[in-house]
């Protein structure tokens, strides 16, 4: 201990639990999502993913199931088994195939939606709702915040879509067709949630240094969430929950690296 370059940290805090940060995290988010303003904030998301739905499904049902028709008519598995159950008495397999193809292609683009607004419009409400109840003291240090948080909503929603929709042949192998919309949900939880959770608080450099320490913690609390949105009735509150999970997970860890006690010898 007597090198002048050796400092002592004290990481005790929540924010460097590992697991059991994220735990914690979840814990609190369960608890803040009954608050009756936390309970209101549900219905924004919501509101947008379904006429998000409803607009795409107006717009795009009949030239997406066209095409998908044009489409399953080149592929030799599929036109052989229709034929076979076709054969023996059975539906054809194409009559369901098309519009769950749909489905599966137009409903996560809502669902996307929903969580764009979350990040951009209900995650202010979270922080401000629980810096007055449970951080008062972590003061804010952001800038740009509107820009980025918007930019970065953006950006990782229009990569979603893309990756979804390239990725989705893939699902013709079975182990993908569950891998696939985890990851990429995983993907969108945490490249968006993990930004605008401490755009207002944390300075950039804070913000860079909370992200390398606890990637892997974020990664965990998306694949989370992402496990969590298989079960359809969670989409009625995943956005504004994932959203209060995100917020106390980095607002702790933002008000434990400040309090570091760092030591010169």
């Amino acid at each position: 201990m007597n090198d002048p370059n050796v400092v002592v940290v004290n990481r005790n805090g929540p924010g460097n639990r590992g697991m059991n940060a994220v735990v914690e995290a979840m814990k609190r988010a369960l608890v803040s999502q009954f608050h009756p303003k936390m309970l209101l904030a549900l219905f924004l998301p919501f509101i947008i993913a379904l006429l998000g739905a409803i607009i795409l499904i107006w717009a795009f049902w009949e030239p997406l199931t066209g095409w998908l028709n044009s489409e399953m008519a080149q592929w030799g598995v599929v036109n052989t088994v229709d034929q076979w159950m076709l054969a023996i008495g059975l539906f054809s397999i194409k009559l369901y195939m098309v519009p769950l193809l749909a489905v599966v292609i137009l409903l996560p683009l809502s669902g996307i939606l929903g969580l764009v607004i979350a990040a951009i419009f209900v995650m202010p409400i979270v922080l401000r709702h629980l810096e007055r109840r449970q951080y008062q003291g972590l003061r804010r240090q952001g800038s740009v915040i509107a820009v980025q948080g918007v930019w970065n909503a953006v950006w990782v929603g229009g990569l979603f879509v893309i990756g979804w929709l390239l990725t989705m042949p893939l699902w013709l192998i079975p182990p993908f067709a569950v891998l696939l919309p985890v990851f990429w949900w995983a993907f969108a939880f945490t490249r968006m949630l993990r930004v605008d959770s401490v755009l207002e608080h944390a300075s950039p450099q804070e913000r860079r240094l909370l992200w390398r320490r606890h990637g892997r913690e974020y990664w965990i609390l998306g694949g989370i969430m992402s496990l969590i949105n298989l079960f359809p009735p969670a989409w009625l509150v995943l956005p504004v929950y994932s959203a209060l999970a995100f917020a106390h997970f980095s607002l702790s860890a933002l008000e434990n690296m400040r309090q570091e006690t760092v030591v010169e010898a």
